[in-house]
């Protein structure tokens, strides 16, 4: 259990770093791009990818091209939904973004929906709905923020999962893909810096490389964690995601103090139930 417990510390801390960006003053766009090259070093060194795959004619380019733009803009949609919205709402947001290529599967792919799924899908949107709900003493731009950016970050994670499962499709091996994607999303946020000519700081870059730690950790204990119980998946699957669900919202609500109110925390309780439901 060590791999699952690790990746959802790691998660969650993704998450908590995010939300010291405000309060230290610290620029989310040079984090992030700092977090690429991290990221992209640390996957070269323990994955060891065979990048000589990504020369075969079937290497689905497109969809790495699309992964490219989107990773790093919705990680910048994540820290502005962290800021704005809180951890609470955000994570909860990320971890329901799994059903969109549930969607997807039914209405682009044609599958045929199974009961349970249908049923999780419903008590997902339940879940979202009283997640995004503010209290209208909040005030109409604040309200607006603490909505749009979470559902930019469930929209943005959901398309990025369905990228993948069609690079999985395509064939290409998954530590290949994922440093491709990590080299085009690095040099898309680097490139857009230096056209801004950003002002680089020294903190900033700082911050990037433990951002950078942290979310390949997330993901080589979540490798690591479904190798130790590859009998298991969906146990990997649920403990992972209810487990940054329920750490988000303990360590949003009671370190950070972040309002909630009764419907959001029947969210929460939707968001856990759903993907309950999605167990098999």
């Amino acid at each position: 259990m060590f791999y699952l417990i690790a990746s959802i510390v790691c998660s969650v801390a993704v998450s908590v770093l995010l939300k010291m960006f405000r309060r230290y003053d610290l620029n989310p766009a040079q984090a992030i791009a700092m977090n690429y090259v991290v990221a992209l070093g640390l996957t070269l060194v323990l994955l060891r990818p065979d990048t000589a795959l990504l020369l075969q004619p079937a290497t689905p380019w497109f969809v790495l091209l699309a992964l490219g733009l989107l990773l790093p803009s919705v990680f910048l949609a994540m820290a502005a939904s962290v800021r704005h919205a809180g951890i609470v709402r955000s994570d909860a947001a990320q971890r329901l973004s799994l059903f969109i290529p549930l969607l997807a599967a039914f209405f682009l792919f044609g599958q045929e929906p199974a009961l349970e799924t249908m049923g999780g899908i419903l008590l997902a949107f339940g879940a979202l709905f009283c997640l995004l709900r503010r209290p209208a003493e909040a005030g109409p731009v604040a309200s607006a923020t603490t909505w749009l950016w979470p559902l930019a970050v469930w929209l943005g994670y959901g398309v990025i999962d369905i990228l993948f499962k069609q690079m999985a499709k395509a064939g290409t091996a998954f530590p290949a893909g994922l440093a491709a994607s990590f080299a085009l999303a690095g040099l898309a946020m680097w490139i857009g810096l230096l056209v801004r000519r950003t002002i680089w700081g020294r903190r900033h870059l700082a911050a990037g490389l433990l951002l950078g730690l942290l979310n390949f950790g997330n993901i080589l204990f979540y490798i690591r964690a479904h190798q130790q119980f590859p009998q298991n998946p969906a146990l990997v699957f649920s403990a992972m995601n209810i487990g940054v669900v329920g750490a988000g919202a303990l360590v949003g609500a009671l370190v950070f103090r972040e309002p909630l109110s009764r419907l959001n925390w029947l969210g929460l309780a939707l968001t856990l139930l759903a993907i309950g439901v999605m167990i098999p």
